[in-house]
């Protein structure tokens, strides 16, 4: 059982790799970053299409990932 839940623990942590890097960014520069995080919080700006999908899946593996290693500490011992 241990075993099982540390290769979707890896699995898990490959696939979140990979759709943190399919991400586009959303501001450039330091500026960008100041506002560009305002907007984000105040939901002014939404994502759509592509963008979504990415970080609805990449909200879904970081929930998957933490409940993994959890499971994982629980196994083993």
């Amino acid at each position: 059982m241990a075993t099982l839940v540390n290769i979707l623990l890896v699995v898990n942590a490959i696939v979140m790799v990979v759709l943190v890097l399919l991400q586009s960014g959303q501001s450039a520069g330091l500026s960008g970053a100041i506002s560009g995080g305002a907007e984000q919080l105040f939901g002014k700006q939404k994502a759509r299409g592509m963008d979504y999908v990415l970080h609805r899946g990449t909200i879904v593996t970081g929930v998957l990932f933490f409940v993994l290693a959890f499971l994982s500490a629980y196994v083993i011992q």
